[in-house]
C-alpha cells in the first residue's frame, strides 16, 4: 500500500516529557520522538515546571518527529494535542508568566483544600466531577489569593501548559472542554465555567479560556515555530484532550466495559461512557473526553516516580536510576515481598480517599528482608493503590468486560504480570506505545475528516496476547490487600500529626 501524502501529528505534553507521534491516513506511524525537561521540588510539597522550557521541547518534539518520517511541511495537515491535567500558571496582561507551572503533582494548597471541602465540597463535586483536593485548581488558585497576594493581584489569565502553549504558539485563548472539565472549575451540566467554584477561588470567567470541543482547529502558527516543527504555518492545531482520557482513545478502549489501566509517572484507571457517573462516596472523578464521550476514572499520585525515589534514595544505588536493575531485585522475591508491605504515598494521595497528608509507610521490616523483598514491596505497594482505585471504579461505572493496559510499565513483562495478579484481571497491551499522543493523533484525523467517529480507532490499535493472572498469586494478593487497607486505615490520625510536624520543622 503507497504511503498517505497527508500525514497528522499528535503531541503529548507530560509530566517529564512531550512525546510526538506521526501517522498516515491510513493509521501507520512513519515517526516519533521524545524531548525530556525537568521537575523542580524545592519545597517537598512543591512540583512546578519551567513553561518554556516545556514547549520548547514540544516543539523540537514534532520537529524531529516530522523529520524522522521524511515529509516535508505541506505533508503535515493537522497537529492533535494532549497534555497533563490539573496545571496552572499564572499570566500577566502581556500574557507573560507570573509564576512557574503548577502541575498535578503540587500539594501545597492542602489548607485551601480543606476550607473548600468545609463550604462546599459534595456541591463542588457534583457539578464539576472532581473531588476537592490540593491538585485541583480551586485549591491552588486560592492558595497564589493567599500566599502571594501581589502576585494574584497582577493575574491577568490563569491557564494549564497547554493553553500556554496555544497563547506563545498562535495567539489563542481557547481551552479544550476536556482539560477545562478536569479542572475542579467547570460545571458539567452547563458547559462552561462554574460560577460559585470561580467565586470561592476569588477569580472570573474572563480570567479564564473559552472552552472549546476538542476536535476544534485552529490555525496560524507563528512562522518561526512552524520551522521548528517542520510544519506549514497554514498547518490545523487540533485543540485536543487531556493526556489521561486520550490513553483511553489511544488504547481503543471506548467502548462500555472496557477498561484502561495506566501506570506511568502516576498512575490510574478509566471507564468511557456517554454521560457523567459521580460516585456517592466522592471516590472518582468524571472528565470529558470529546464528541458526547466522559471518561469515568480514578487516579493515584505516585506510580513510576516511587520507583525512582526508592532506587535513589531507598536502595542507595551509586547510579543514576536503573529501572531494570530496580525490576531485576524485585524479581528476585517472592510474590508478596516476604510479608512486607509498602504504602507508597510519597506525594500524598488522589482517589479513592483523597487525603493530601497521606504519607509512606515502610511496615513489616524485619532483619530478614532483603534489598530485593524491599523493591518487590515498592511495585507491589503501586499495585495495591492501583487495586484500590479499580474496585471503587467498578462500582461505579459496572463491571469491567476487557482491561487494556497503557503508560511505561507496559514495556515491563515483569511488572504487567504482577498488575495482573494484582487485580485478577487480564491485561492486554496496545501495540502503540504512545497511547496519550496516538489519541491526540485521532482527534486531529477527526477534525480533519479522517474518521467518520471515535470508534474508528480500532482501525490503528493492535493487541498483544493477554497477561493473564495466575490464581494462587491473585488469592495472595486479595489477603495482603486487606492488610494493607487496615494499615493505611489505621494511621489516619498519625498521618496529620506527621504532616503537621513536618511542617513545624519546614519540611513540607
Amino acid at each position: 500500500m503507497a504511503a498517505s501524502p497527508h500525514v497528522v501529528v499528535g503531541l503529548d505534553i507530560g509530566t517529564n516529557g512531550a512525546r510526538a507521534v506521526v501517522y498516515d491516513a491510513e493509521g501507520r506511524l512513519l515517526g516519533q520522538a521524545t524531548r525530556g525537561y525537568a521537575l523542580h521540588g524545592e519545597r517537598p510539597r512543591w512540583a512546578e515546571q519551567d513553561p518554556d522550557e516545556i514547549i520548547a521541547a514540544a516543539a523540537d518534539a514534532i520537529g524531529e518527529a516530522t523529520a524522522r518520517a521524511a515529509v516535508g511541511p505541506a505533508a503535515v495537515v493537522g497537529i492533535g494535542l494532549s497534555s497533563v491535567f490539573h496545571s496552572v500558571l499564572a499570566l500577566d496582561a502581556r500574557g507573560e508568566p507570573l509564576t512557574r507551572l503548577l502541575t498535578w503533582a503540587d500539594s501545597r494548597a492542602v489548607r485551601q483544600s480543606a476550607e473548600l471541602k468545609a463550604l462546599a465540597g459534595p456541591a463542588i463535586y457534583q457539578r464539576t466531577g472532581c473531588p476537592v483536593h490540593p491538585m485541583y485548581l480551586p485549591a491552588k488558585i486560592q492558595w497564589l489569593r493567599d500566599e502571594r497576594p501581589d502576585l494574584f493581584t497582577r493575574a491577568h489569565r490563569f491557564v494549564s501548559i497547554k493553553e500556554y502553549a496555544l497563547v506563545r504558539w498562535l495567539g489563542a485563548r481557547q481551552v479544550d472542554r476536556s482539560v477545562a472539565s478536569a479542572s475542579g472549575l467547570f460545571n458539567h451540566a452547563a458547559g462552561t465555567w462554574d460560577d460559585e467554584v470561580l467565586r470561592l477561588a476569588g477569580i472570573g470567567p474572563d480570567q479564564l479560556g473559552e472552552p472549546v470541543e476538542g476536535t476544534t482547529a485552529l490555525g496560524g502558527l507563528q512562522a518561526d515555530i512552524a520551522g521548528r516543527m517542520g510544519v506549514h504555518p497554514g498547518t490545523a492545531v487540533v485543540v485536543g484532550a487531556g493526556d489521561g482520557v486520550l490513553a483511553s482513545l489511544g488504547a481503543g478502549a471506548v467502548q462500555a466495559g472496557q477498561m484502561t489501566c495506566t501506570i506511568g509517572t502516576s498512575g490510574a484507571v478509566r471507564i468511557v461512557s456517554d454521560a457523567p457517573r459521580l460516585d456517592a462516596r466522592e471516590r472518582t472523578w468524571c472528565y470529558y473526553l470529546a464528541e458526547g464521550r466522559w471518561v469515568n476514572g480514578a487516579a493515584i499520585n505516585n506510580g513510576g516516580i516511587v520507583c525512582q525515589w526508592a532506587f535513589e534514595h531507598l536502595l542507595h544505588a551509586s547510579r543514576p536510576f536503573d529501572f531494570e536493575q530496580l525490576e531485576r531485585w524485585a524479581a528476585a522475591s517472592v510474590p508478596g515481598a516476604r510479608g512486607l508491605l509498602f504504602l507508597p504515598f510519597l506525594t500524598g494521595e488522589r482517589a479513592p480517599h483523597w487525603n493530601a497528608e497521606a504519607r509512606g509507610v515502610l511496615f513489616g521490616l524485619a532483619m530478614s528482608h532483603t534489598r530485593d523483598d524491599i523493591a518487590r514491596a515498592v511495585f507491589e505497594g503501586v499495585s495495591h493503590r492501583m487495586r484500590s482505585i479499580y474496585l471503587a471504579l467498578a462500582e461505579v461505572a459496572g463491571p469491567v468486560s476487557e482491561a487494556r493496559a497503557t503508560g511505561g510499565y507496559t514495556r515491563s513483562p515483569f511488572w504487567l504480570q504482577l498488575q495482573a495478579d494484582m487485580l485478577g484481571q487480564p491485561l492486554r497491551v496496545p501495540t502503540s506505545p504512545e497511547a496519550s499522543a496516538l489519541g491526540a493523533a485521532v482527534l486531529a484525523m477527526r477534525a480533519v475528516g479522517w474518521l467518520p467517529s471515535l470508534d474508528a480507532v480500532d482501525r490503528f490499535v493492535q493487541l498483544g496476547q493477554p497477561v493473564v493472572p495466575d490464581p494462587g498469586r491473585h488469592s495472595r494478593y486479595v489477603a495482603m490487600h486487606d492488610l494493607f487497607m487496615r494499615v493505611y486505615w489505621n494511621l489516619q490520625a498519625e498521618f496529620a500529626a506527621i504532616t503537621a510536624a513536618q511542617e513545624q520543622q519546614g519540611d513540607v
